[in-house]
């Protein structure tokens, strides 16, 4: 059969597809890519129903979207885009770089080669921890459910990466910094290295939960690892651990550029975490009723 492509820009018709009922959406985007607009290759892609539908999966078939030859699809221009793994990478390496060369004290930032305090070697460790870790879980456990995001991404979020690097790492490492009490050290350095240990379990629990090259989605539990039972409490225990290591470190460095990286990064993980819990009671019916999305009994 043959289906007309349409733009949503303008409404303009691209010409039309030959398919048939078992093509998929990924097909279609594939076909529209070689026979119809060489320039948009299929991850640049949304196909619509109607201008200003929702985009279809592209394990989507025809058939079961009712699509029959008296049907138009509606195809958006996604604008240029680049890999999840690329962005991640990206935003990663930058604050492992940016803090490592401001724990130096360069002459750009200070008049003064003395050495770092101990406090401030201890959170460059720390920071190097976390973002090395960072870098590997996205080499090697993250399994991403889409390919790419727009390119536009990648500076927003490399912006916002590295830029509170070298806000919280010129004011650790400054001359003048005054480290806090051993105790708010100790317990910061044990806490940080818990949610750093929980973080990392709650990840390979959610890579094991998805086979290899599909999008199965279940409900995530807890696996006998210690660290997992925070599933018990809320959906999204990774994003609960993110912000322990931030609030830790905070606690460890007294420093007021590491508190307000890490209320903003709250701020931000439970807008994604709420999301992820209201589609894991929508998509599951016997989803746990006592978890909450992010803060044990709070949030």
């Amino acid at each position: 059969m043959e289906i007309e492509v349409v733009s949503v820009s303008g409404l303009k018709s691209l010409g039309k597809i030959h398919v048939n009922e078992d093509t998929t959406i990924k097909d279609v985007k594939e076909t529209i890519h070689k026979s119809v607009k060489k320039s948009l290759y299929p991850e640049r892609q949304s196909i619509k129903l109607e201008a200003k539908g929702r985009s279809l999966k592209d394990e989507a078939t025809l058939k079961s979207l009712n699509i029959d030859s008296n049907v138009k699809l509606y195809l958006q221009d996604l604008g240029p885009q680049v890999s999840w793994k690329n962005v991640f990478l990206a935003e990663y390496a930058g604050p492992l770089l940016v803090y490592l060369w401001v724990y130096q004290r360069p002459w750009l930032l200070y008049e003064t080669d003395s050495a770092p305090s101990s406090v401030a070697t201890i959170a460059a460790i720390c920071w190097s921890v976390h973002y090395g870790k960072r870098i590997l879980e996205t080499l090697f456990v993250h399994r991403f459910s889409h390919g790419t995001m727009p390119l536009r991404n990648l500076f927003k979020n490399c912006s916002y990466y590295w830029l509170f690097t070298l806000y919280i790492a010129y004011h650790i490492n400054h001359p003048l910094f005054t480290a806090p009490c051993n105790t708010c050290v100790y317990v910061g350095l044990a806490g940080f290295t818990i949610c750093e240990l929980g973080n990392l379990s709650i990840h390979i629990l959610l890579k094991n939960l998805r086979p290899p090259g599909t999008k199965v989605r279940r409900i995530p539990k807890p696996d006998g690892n210690p660290f997992s039972i925070l599933f018990n409490y809320v959906s999204c225990p990774n994003y609960t651990y993110e912000f322990g290591s931030w609030l830790f470190f905070t606690i460890m460095t007294k420093c007021a550029p590491a508190g307000i990286f890490a209320v903003v990064g709250l701020y931000q993980m439970s807008v994604w975490a709420l999301g992820k819990h209201r589609n894991y009671k929508k998509e599951f019916p016997d989803y746990p009723k006592g978890r909450k999305a992010i803060l044990p009994f709070i949030l």
